[in-house]
Protein backbone atom coordinates (compact mmCIF):
# COMPACT_ATOMS: atom_id res chain seq x y z
CA UNK A 1 0.00 0.00 0.00
CA UNK A 2 0.78 3.70 -0.28
CA UNK A 3 0.54 6.08 2.27
CA UNK A 4 -1.02 9.28 2.17
CA UNK A 5 0.81 11.81 3.61
CA UNK A 6 -0.85 15.32 4.63
CA UNK A 7 0.78 18.55 3.96
CA UNK A 8 1.52 20.90 7.14
CA UNK A 9 2.40 24.99 7.29
CA UNK A 10 6.08 24.60 8.07
CA UNK A 11 6.87 27.58 9.04
CA UNK A 12 5.54 25.92 12.48
CA UNK A 13 8.30 23.44 12.30
CA UNK A 14 11.86 23.81 13.90
CA UNK A 15 13.60 21.99 11.36
CA UNK A 16 12.54 24.23 8.47
CA UNK A 17 14.37 26.73 10.88
CA UNK A 18 17.56 24.28 11.23
CA UNK A 19 17.09 23.42 14.61
CA UNK A 20 18.99 20.44 15.81
CA UNK A 21 19.60 19.05 18.84
CA UNK A 22 22.78 19.80 21.46
CA UNK A 23 24.03 17.98 24.35
CA UNK A 24 25.51 20.24 27.21
CA UNK A 25 26.07 18.72 30.98
CA UNK A 26 23.77 15.43 30.36
CA UNK A 27 20.73 17.42 28.76
CA UNK A 28 19.95 17.29 25.48
CA UNK A 29 18.39 20.33 24.27
CA UNK A 30 16.76 22.26 21.75
CA UNK A 31 17.13 26.44 20.57
CA UNK A 32 13.98 27.53 19.23
CA UNK A 33 13.15 31.04 18.70
CA UNK A 34 15.88 32.03 21.01
CA UNK A 35 14.82 29.92 23.76
CA UNK A 36 16.49 26.77 25.11
CA UNK A 37 14.63 24.07 25.62
CA UNK A 38 15.12 20.54 26.99
CA UNK A 39 14.12 17.63 25.55
CA UNK A 40 11.56 15.32 26.28
CA UNK A 41 13.65 11.91 26.79
CA UNK A 42 16.02 14.18 28.89
CA UNK A 43 13.56 14.93 31.06
CA UNK A 44 11.71 11.45 31.53
CA UNK A 45 15.42 9.84 31.63
CA UNK A 46 16.18 11.75 35.03
CA UNK A 47 13.37 10.82 37.03
CA UNK A 48 15.19 9.88 39.96
CA UNK A 49 13.41 6.25 40.39
CA UNK A 50 13.77 5.50 36.89
CA UNK A 51 17.74 6.38 37.01
CA UNK A 52 18.21 4.13 40.43
CA UNK A 53 16.25 1.05 38.64
CA UNK A 54 18.97 1.42 35.72
CA UNK A 55 21.98 1.71 38.24
CA UNK A 56 20.58 -0.86 40.23
CA UNK A 57 20.39 -3.26 37.16
CA UNK A 58 23.62 -1.93 35.71
CA UNK A 59 25.25 -2.90 38.96
CA UNK A 60 23.67 -5.96 39.02
CA UNK A 61 25.08 -7.03 35.51
CA UNK A 62 28.43 -4.98 35.57
CA UNK A 63 29.44 -2.30 33.65
CA UNK A 64 30.91 -3.87 30.82
CA UNK A 65 27.52 -5.72 29.89
CA UNK A 66 25.45 -2.89 30.71
CA UNK A 67 27.73 -0.88 28.28
CA UNK A 68 27.06 -3.78 25.49
CA UNK A 69 23.27 -4.10 26.07
CA UNK A 70 23.00 -0.54 26.12
CA UNK A 71 24.91 -0.01 23.17
CA UNK A 72 23.18 -2.77 20.83
CA UNK A 73 19.38 -1.96 21.80
CA UNK A 74 20.58 1.79 20.41
CA UNK A 75 21.85 0.13 17.24
CA UNK A 76 18.92 -2.05 16.99
CA UNK A 77 16.07 0.37 17.08
CA UNK A 78 18.15 3.32 15.05
CA UNK A 79 18.14 0.35 12.54
CA UNK A 80 14.94 -0.63 12.73
CA UNK A 81 13.83 3.43 12.83
CA UNK A 82 15.47 3.59 9.62
CA UNK A 83 13.64 0.67 7.89
CA UNK A 84 10.30 1.86 9.50
CA UNK A 85 10.80 5.45 8.39
CA UNK A 86 11.32 4.34 4.90
CA UNK A 87 8.56 2.44 4.50
CA UNK A 88 5.80 4.74 5.66
CA UNK A 89 7.80 7.03 3.24
CA UNK A 90 6.97 4.96 0.12
CA UNK A 91 10.40 4.65 0.00
CA UNK A 92 11.15 0.71 0.55
CA UNK A 93 13.62 0.88 -2.47
CA UNK A 94 15.74 2.98 -0.88
CA UNK A 95 18.96 1.20 0.57
CA UNK A 96 19.08 2.43 4.01
CA UNK A 97 21.99 -0.27 4.84
CA UNK A 98 20.45 -1.84 7.09
CA UNK A 99 21.39 -5.61 7.05
CA UNK A 100 21.55 -6.92 10.87
CA UNK A 101 19.03 -9.35 11.15
CA UNK A 102 17.39 -8.52 14.29
CA UNK A 103 16.20 -4.85 13.33
CA UNK A 104 15.25 -6.90 9.80
CA UNK A 105 13.20 -9.53 11.88
CA UNK A 106 11.70 -6.38 13.84
CA UNK A 107 10.68 -4.68 10.90
CA UNK A 108 9.14 -7.69 9.49
CA UNK A 109 6.39 -8.49 12.54
CA UNK A 110 6.03 -4.34 13.01
CA UNK A 111 5.05 -4.66 9.57
CA UNK A 112 1.28 -5.35 9.51
CA UNK A 113 0.65 -2.61 12.12
CA UNK A 114 2.19 0.08 9.87
CA UNK A 115 -0.75 -0.71 7.60
CA UNK A 116 -3.23 0.59 10.39
CA UNK A 117 -1.49 3.88 9.48
CA UNK A 118 -2.08 6.46 7.27
CA UNK A 119 -2.52 10.42 6.67
CA UNK A 120 0.74 11.22 8.15
CA UNK A 121 1.30 14.89 9.18
CA UNK A 122 4.64 14.50 10.72
CA UNK A 123 7.66 12.01 10.81
CA UNK A 124 10.53 11.50 12.29
CA UNK A 125 9.99 15.39 13.32
CA UNK A 126 10.56 18.40 16.08
CA UNK A 127 8.11 19.52 17.86
CA UNK A 128 7.76 21.95 20.81
CA UNK A 129 6.02 24.02 23.73
CA UNK A 130 6.47 27.22 24.19
CA UNK A 131 3.80 27.07 27.56
CA UNK A 132 6.10 23.85 28.59
CA UNK A 133 9.48 25.29 27.51
CA UNK A 134 10.73 21.71 25.76
CA UNK A 135 10.87 20.14 23.17
CA UNK A 136 11.49 16.73 21.24
CA UNK A 137 11.58 14.57 18.40
CA UNK A 138 8.42 12.83 17.58
CA UNK A 139 8.20 9.17 15.70
CA UNK A 140 5.52 9.89 13.74
CA UNK A 141 1.92 11.79 14.00
CA UNK A 142 -0.84 10.17 11.73
CA UNK A 143 -4.50 8.55 11.63
CA UNK A 144 -4.36 5.11 13.37
CA UNK A 145 -7.05 2.64 12.71
CA UNK A 146 -8.86 6.09 11.37
CA UNK A 147 -7.69 8.45 14.73
CA UNK A 148 -5.56 11.39 14.96
CA UNK A 149 -2.27 10.03 16.99
CA UNK A 150 1.11 9.86 18.14
CA UNK A 151 3.00 6.63 17.31
CA UNK A 152 5.66 5.59 19.05
CA UNK A 153 7.71 2.66 17.78
CA UNK A 154 10.13 0.80 20.08
CA UNK A 155 12.16 -2.42 19.90
CA UNK A 156 13.05 -4.22 23.06
CA UNK A 157 14.41 -8.08 23.60
CA UNK A 158 11.03 -9.05 25.65
CA UNK A 159 7.81 -8.05 26.32
CA UNK A 160 7.29 -5.80 29.02
CA UNK A 161 4.34 -4.22 31.28
CA UNK A 162 2.99 -0.95 31.56
CA UNK A 163 4.80 0.33 34.58
CA UNK A 164 8.45 -0.58 32.22
CA UNK A 165 6.95 1.61 29.23
CA UNK A 166 5.42 4.62 31.76
CA UNK A 167 7.86 7.23 30.20
CA UNK A 168 6.96 5.95 27.05
CA UNK A 169 3.40 6.79 27.09
CA UNK A 170 4.15 9.81 28.74
CA UNK A 171 6.59 10.56 26.17
CA UNK A 172 3.68 10.06 23.91
CA UNK A 173 1.56 12.46 25.71
CA UNK A 174 3.81 15.37 25.59
CA UNK A 175 4.05 15.16 22.31
CA UNK A 176 0.36 15.38 21.60
CA UNK A 177 0.78 18.66 24.02
CA UNK A 178 3.31 19.92 21.67
CA UNK A 179 1.89 18.91 18.78
CA UNK A 180 -1.83 20.80 19.59
CA UNK A 181 0.23 23.38 20.62
CA UNK A 182 1.76 23.92 16.95
CA UNK A 183 -1.46 23.44 15.53
CA UNK A 184 -4.30 23.98 17.54
CA UNK A 185 -6.73 23.18 14.45
CA UNK A 186 -6.12 19.25 15.07
CA UNK A 187 -6.66 17.35 17.95
CA UNK A 188 -5.04 14.12 18.94
CA UNK A 189 -7.68 11.41 19.70
CA UNK A 190 -5.04 8.98 20.74
CA UNK A 191 -1.68 7.71 21.55
CA UNK A 192 -0.09 4.64 20.54
CA UNK A 193 2.75 2.81 21.29
CA UNK A 194 4.04 -0.41 18.90
CA UNK A 195 7.14 -2.89 20.46
CA UNK A 196 8.49 -5.21 18.31
CA UNK A 197 9.67 -7.68 20.52
CA UNK A 198 12.80 -10.32 19.86
CA UNK A 199 10.04 -13.23 20.43
CA UNK A 200 8.41 -12.19 17.70
CA UNK A 201 5.53 -10.55 19.28
CA UNK A 202 4.33 -6.90 19.15
CA UNK A 203 2.70 -5.29 21.97
CA UNK A 204 0.62 -2.20 21.56
CA UNK A 205 -0.46 0.08 23.98
CA UNK A 206 -3.54 2.54 23.06
CA UNK A 207 -4.42 5.20 24.76
CA UNK A 208 -7.78 7.62 24.16
CA UNK A 209 -8.22 11.31 25.51
CA UNK A 210 -8.26 10.50 29.07
CA UNK A 211 -5.25 8.61 29.44
CA UNK A 212 -3.52 11.28 27.76
CA UNK A 213 -4.78 14.06 30.08
CA UNK A 214 -3.63 11.53 32.74
CA UNK A 215 -0.03 11.35 31.46
CA UNK A 216 0.08 14.24 30.40
CA UNK A 217 -0.64 15.41 34.30
CA UNK A 218 1.96 13.27 34.98
CA UNK A 219 5.02 14.52 32.45
CA UNK A 220 4.49 18.28 33.69
CA UNK A 221 4.89 17.06 37.43
CA UNK A 222 8.21 15.62 36.40
CA UNK A 223 8.97 18.40 34.08
CA UNK A 224 8.66 21.28 37.38
CA UNK A 225 10.55 18.64 39.08
CA UNK A 226 13.47 18.63 36.58
CA UNK A 227 13.55 22.20 35.91
CA UNK A 228 14.38 22.43 39.88
CA UNK A 229 16.81 19.84 39.92
CA UNK A 230 18.85 20.75 37.17
CA UNK A 231 18.59 24.86 37.63
CA UNK A 232 21.97 25.28 37.71
CA UNK A 233 22.54 23.15 34.66
CA UNK A 234 19.87 24.74 32.60
CA UNK A 235 21.71 28.17 33.87
CA UNK A 236 24.95 27.33 32.24
CA UNK A 237 22.65 26.36 28.76
CA UNK A 238 21.17 29.67 28.73
CA UNK A 239 24.30 31.74 29.07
Amino acid sequence: MAFNHVKLDESHLPKSLGVKGKNLEGIRYYTIDGVNMPSVTSILGSIPERKQKIEAWRNAVGEKMANYISVSATNRGKATHKLIENHLNNEDDKNVGVTAIEPLGMFRIIKPYLARVDNILCLEEYLYSKELGVAGQVDCVAEYKGKLSVVDFKTSTKRRDADYNYANFLQCSAYAKMFEEMYPEKKIEQTVVLAACADGFVQEWVHGSDKIKEHQDLFYKHTADFLIRNKEKLTQITK
